[in-house]
């Protein structure tokens, strides 16, 4: 069986590494807000290119807390709107609904399975105070487009960068001198990111972090998160416990040292798939982005699509190959939004109903690859 991913051996490429780090947690007996985290927190502020990076529990606890952050500085007020595309996970809803604050759904591109920017324009009401934008799949969704409606209408703008750390976005001319290039969580006024283990950054649990430049929301975020206290005992918010342990931070700053290298693994399997892969019921990812034009993408997952995609999924399992579906309902269609259920969005139910999430990581050889590739070219509705 060719596993989805295989995290056990992506970890033992560093073993050696991991256990250094977390052996000199365990001896210094220091296991929160201590040097390991503030050592990852540099690191990854410099990695991606901002002046502050502060470490959490986890990736939906990062999103929570950036927009607890702007309540709290009143930057938003309950039952403000924030836009937000329809086809994402459930935890960039999650985020915004325990906040107080509206969702509005907006429509994927087909094409990107990203938020379509030119729809958002004509969602903006009056209440509208921000925009989150998700990276979905490790793939950018980012335009000039988009920063220009924020601009118009002074309104945040919000990454989900959980699935994306890495990616790269482009300022000028292809073949511009001056070509500014901007990673993802760089690019609006405050990014939030998931380290799950099958991230292409994963702890050894559950990690998140918020980067951003702004330094009041900084101070407000890493307060929120620490039972709303910048000073031990002096509580000046209703806060929560939300704080990523010494263990995670050591474990974490190993291994975004191979980060790039490892992306750079994932880009060369997704160009063998997407030159190879021919198949008329399959419905590859367009790659109008790689490492000579404005956008970089990492590619968490290589996401194709087919019309029979359940039946694809148990003919690729009785070939060995493990498939997963990112995701079989869209967030509007759970019962836990059941206010919404109504709602229609045709090309995010579409995208839902056909999706399939192929192998791919950095460990995977070439013999698995092309073997895929062959089953998947066989394949016959």
């Amino acid at each position: 069986m060719i596993r989805f991913l295989d995290i056990q051996k992506i970890n033992a490429q560093y073993a050696a590494e991991l256990k250094e780090a977390t052996a000199r947690v365990i001896d210094s007996g220091w296991y929160l807000l201590g040097n390991e985290v503030k050592a990852f927190e540099a690191s990854l502020s410099s990695y991606i290119g901002v002046k502050y990076a502060i470490g959490v529990a986890n990736g939906l606890d990062a999103l929570r807390l950036i927009l607890r952050a702007y309540l709290e500085m009143g930057v938003l007020q309950e039952g403000d709107e924030v836009i937000v595309p329809a086809n994402t996970y459930i935890a960039s809803i999650l985020a915004i609904t325990e906040n107080r604050l509206k969702p509005i759904f907006v429509e994927p591109d087909i094409n990107t399975y990203n938020l379509d920017i030119s729809l958002i324009e004509k969602h903006i009401t009056p209440r509208t105070k921000a925009i989150m934008v998700v990276h979905l799949y490790g793939r950018m969704c980012w335009n000039e487009e988009l920063e220009n409606i924020a601009k118009k209408y002074n309104l945040k703008l919000i990454e989900d960068n959980a699935q994306a750390i890495g990616a790269e976005y482009g300022y000028g001319l292809e073949n511009d001198d001056c070509l500014k290039v901007k990673k993802t969580g760089s690019l609006g006024d405050a990014a939030g990111f998931s380290f799950y283990p099958g991230k292409n950054l994963g702890a050894l649990g559950d990690a998140g972090a918020i980067t951003t430049n702004d330094e009041n929301l900084a101070i407000t975020v890493r307060a929120l998160a620490n039972y709303g206290s910048k000073q031990k005992y002096i509580n000046e918010y209703k806060g929560l416990n939300s704080r990523m342990d010494e263990i995670q931070a050591a474990v974490l700053d190993v291994k975004l040292r191979y980060l790039d290298t490892e992306n750079q693994r994932r880009y060369e399997i997704v160009q063998y798939y997407c030159g190879n892969i021919k198949n008329k019921n399959i419905v590859l990812p367009q790659i109008t982005n790689n490492h000579s034009l404005f956008i970089d993408n990492v590619w968490h997952l290589f996401v194709i699509r087919c019309s029979e995609r359940d039946h694809l999924q148990k003919y690729l399992t009785d070939n060995g190959i493990q498939t997963i579906i990112h995701y079989p309902i869209p967030p509007h269609k759970q019962r836990a939004y059941k206010s919404v259920n109504d709602l229609s969005f045709p090309i995010t139910e579409l995208i839902h109903n056909e999706v399939l999430s192929l192998p791919i990581s950095p460990i995977m050889d070439m013999q698995e690859v092309t073997k895929i590739t062959q089953i998947i070219n066989s394949f016959e509705k």
